[in-house]
């Protein structure tokens, strides 16, 4: 499996998305794991995404589920804060930045794994932070730089399930 941190489209091997790029939404319960804001969803991404904190996996990429600080079923963890999944995001502005679309930000890639659409982008602190597109709500998961520095790809392979049983597609409001 090809490693999701790498910023070329064509390294990914997946298809890179048009602009209209429109979002998702990520969830989550509460276990100590960390720390992360919860997201301000409206009610029908809360609804979903407590749908998703339910069928949500135990673990990720061989880490265990630790949800962080403030338990919200808007947010999950694992592995003690280096995967953490916001569920009813707002939409990232790289979503709608042409550059994005047309394959030329460095740090920011669309494309899909298993059947759901994601804007990865690199942070600052050479953090990940992928956020799902196409999807009634958006749902972000952000991985540690230490972590990133691994084949992210199990990462997104393993939550797509959740996600497509529980965010349809679509647009999110």
């Amino acid at each position: 499996m090809n490693s999701l941190r790498h910023r070329h489209p064509a390294r990914l091997g997946l298809p890179v998305l048009a602009m209209s790029l429109i979002a998702v939404a990520g969830c989550s319960s509460a276990d100590d794991g960390g720390t992360a804001a919860v997201p301000s969803a409206g009610a029908a991404a809360t609804k979903l995404c407590r749908n998703l904190d339910g069928v949500l996996p135990r673990k990720v990429d061989g880490l265990s589920r630790q949800d962080p600080q403030s338990a919200s079923e808007l947010t999950a963890g694992w592995g003690d804060a280096v995967i953490i999944l916001r569920c009813g995001v707002p939409q990232p502005p790289k979503m709608i930045d042409p550059e994005v679309a047309k394959g030329r930000d460095a740090d920011a890639v669309a494309g899909a794994v298993d059947g759901v659409d994601w804007l990865m982008e690199k942070r600052d602190d050479e953090s990940y932070r992928f956020t799902t597109a196409n999807r009634s709500a958006y749902v972000e998961v952000t991985v540690t730089a230490d972590r990133a520095r691994e084949d992210t790809s199990p990462i997104l392979v393993e939550l797509a399930p959740a996600i497509k049983k529980t965010i349809p597609e679509g647009i999110a409001s």
